[in-house]
Order: C-alpha cells, then sequence, then structure tokens
C-alpha cells in the first residue's frame, strides 16, 4: 500500500488543518474565530467535519483511511451510534464504513475514477493516515464555491450520512464545491463566523439564521436586527458583489409561536426517546422576545431595506413547510429525518442554486 501525505489539496470542505501529533484536524473555522470562542458547543461542533472531505483520482481497488475518532455522548440520552464515512465514486455513493471498523474500501473497480471521503458530519475526526494500493492525484475543482452557514439542520442532524446532509445534497445535484459552516446550535450572529465568511472566497453565500436564537433564548428583538445588519455588513466587506442570500427557518411547530429557551422533552428520555420542547412564554413576544414568526418577519423586512440587488431572501417553509411536516415530521420535533433532508436539498437546488438569482 502507498501512503500519500494528508494536505489541503486532497482535503476540501476545512477552513484550516491543524497538524496535532497524533495527525490532522479539519476546522471549519480559522484559529483566530476560535480564539475568540467560548463556548464548548461551538468548540465541538466545528471540529465536527461536517462537508469535509478527501477527494482524489486514482485507479486504485483498495483504500485504507487511518483515523482517530472521538464521540460524543449525553448524559440520559440514548448513546449515539458510531459516525458513517462515505465513499463516493465518480459522483455515486459507493460504500460506507465506520471507525471503530477501520475505514477501509476494497474490491473498488480499477478504471481512473474520481474519489470523495466525507468524514462523519458528527463525529470528531482526526486524519492520521491515507493508504492505497495506486497512486493518488488531486481532482479538479468544480467551477463554482457555495459557502453556507447555518444550524444543526446544516450540519446535518438527523441525516443518515454525510454526504447526504441537505447542504451535500444540494452541492452536488448543482455540481458546485461545499464549504458547509453549519454549527449545532451555534448559527448566533457570531461576528468571528462573519469574518471567517468575509475572508473565504467564494461564489455565491448564504445565511440560514433564527432557530438557534430562539431555541437559545438568546436575545430580544431590538438586538436581533442590528446583529442581522452587522453580520451581512461583515461578509458584504469580503463579498461586495457576490450573491448572497438570507434564508429564515424551516417550519417548526414547537417555536413557530412559543419563544425559547428550547429544552430536551425529559419524560420522553426518561422512556429512552430524544425530543425537543419550547419552554417559552408567548406571552412575552410583546416585550421582545423572538419566535420563528417574528423571525422571518424580520428578515424579510432586513433584506428588503438594505436594497442590495445581490442580497435575496428566502423563506425557510419554501423548503420545508406545515405541509411537509404532516408528510414527514421531525422525529425529535426539532431536527428533519433523512428523507426530510432530500426534500430541503432538492427544493434548495430548484430554487436557489441553478445561480437564477439576478
Amino acid at each position: 500500500m502507498i501512503t500519500t501525505p494528508l494536505t489541503a489539496e486532497l482535503i476540501r470542505g476545512a477552513l484550516e488543518l491543524e497538524a496535532t501529533d497524533r495527525g490532522l484536524v479539519p476546522h471549519r473555522l480559522p484559529a483566530a474565530a476560535r480564539a475568540q470562542n467560548s463556548d464548548p458547543r461551538l468548540t465541538m461542533a466545528e471540529a465536527q467535519p461536517s462537508g469535509v472531505r478527501l477527494q482524489f483520482r486514482t485507479t486504485a481497488r483498495s483504500i485504507e483511511l487511518e483515523t482517530l475518532a472521538t464521540k460524543v455522548e449525553y448524559p440520559g440520552a440514548p448513546p449515539r451510534p458510531d459516525g458513517v464515512y462515505d465513499l463516493v465514486v465518480d459522483g455515486k455513493l459507493a460504500a460506507q464504513a465506520t471507525a471503530p471498523q477501520g475505514v477501509r474500501f476494497a474490491d473498488l473497480p480499477g478504471h481512473d475514477k474520481d474519489v470523495e471521503i466525507w468524514l462523519p458530519h458528527n463525529e470528531l475526526t482526526t486524519l492520521v493516515a491515507l493508504r492505497t494500493d495506486a497512486p493518488v492525484s488531486p481532482a479538479s475543482r468544480a467551477d463554482r464555491v457555495w459557502l453556507h452557514h447555518g444550524s444543526s439542520i446544516s450540519q446535518g442532524s438527523n441525516a443518515a450520512s454525510p454526504s447526504t446532509t441537505w447542504t451535500a445534497l444540494a452541492a452536488r445535484s448543482a455540481g458546485v464545491e461545499l464549504i458547509n459552516l453549519g454549527f449545532s446550535g451555534n448559527a448566533l450572529l457570531d461576528p468571528f463566523t462573519a469574518r471567517a465568511m468575509r475572508d473565504t472566497p467564494a461564489d455565491f453565500v448564504s445565511v440560514k439564521l433564527g432557530i438557534n436564537v430562539v431555541n437559545a433564548d438568546l436575545m430580544r428583538l431590538r438586538a436581533f436586527g442590528p446583529a442581522v445588519h452587522g453580520f451581512l455588513d461583515t461578509i458584504r466587506d469580503g463579498h461586495p458583489t457576490t450573491p448572497l442570500l438570507v434564508v429564515s427557518p424551516l417550519y417548526c411547530p414547537i417555536h413557530e409561536r412559543t419563544p425559547g429557551p428550547g429544552d430536551f422533552d425529559h419524560e420522553a428520555l426518561a422512556r429512552g426517546e430524544v425530543r425537543f420542547r419550547a419552554t417559552g412564554d408567548p406571552a412575552e413576544v410583546e416585550a421582545g422576545k423572538l419566535t420563528l414568526e417574528v423571525v422571518r418577519a424580520e428578515l424579510a423586512r432586513i433584506v428588503a431595506e438594505r436594497a442590495d440587488p445581490r442580497l435575496h431572501y428566502l423563506d425557510g417553509r419554501a423548503l420545508y413547510g406545515e405541509a411537509d411536516f404532516a408528510e414527514l415530521p421531525l422525529p425529535d420535533q426539532l431536527h428533519p429525518d433523512g428523507a426530510a433532508h432530500e426534500r430541503i436539498a432538492s427544493r434548495f437546488a430548484e430554487l436557489v442554486l441553478d445561480f437564477k438569482l439576478p
């Protein structure tokens, strides 16, 4: 087997690669942003390599990827399954593996082919070594780069595997290169995230905002509007003419008219089920507490008032709305399942990623 050095030429979707004594850690936020973060949840989420994949060409019939996986479990919640590694050959899902079983793919076709190994979207991963039975070379890059920021839904919560999150599916459908800055629980208008987006080259930028601000009960309406303006201003500093899309929250009944904070449904946890609930008081909306209905109205107003011809607004319910919830309900009341990820991806690609934006 040939050992090929793991370099940025082979690893796509990460903003930074950190060399450690145990291997290479892909990061989705650069060191300057990480240094300004004090939230351990974001520290975990940005190091979970959603959208990060090895991408190369080879005639190899056997491929081994040595990794060190760090699994996260929550007290009282059922154990989480092992992270999945997706092998995509010439654009099609060919095999899957998990780190405890050894990330090894054999009996592959021997022709010269494009190979992608998508890293788990929900498990911290340190890359140790890539071994193949034939040489590898960097794959060609897509003509256009899509830079996206969002919540756990964008990171891929409840998706079947890393290459079938809605962001990965939409990117493949449109033939664009994905950089996914979806952070579980942390689409919170952090200035350091906006600066990371400002400094990342892209042909199209989207931000999906609102659900985490509501379920974290992070701010009131008075602070939310200026924070959104500031976030967009910072992105525009680095992307003055790039098409920029603001996506409001998907339909989520527990928070449509009920503010946060969100919490686990502890009765469900006692039964071994993970479900979420909203604990806020709807009567406090008049005093400035945020709900999804309030957030959508505010985001639509902000985009309209900025009068930026390259800035667009998409109501998240066009991707997943009330009728979709009736057909494909949110299993935990917060995150879409695999089938819903596929539907969201199809609609996003159709509505947005064909780049018909003016």
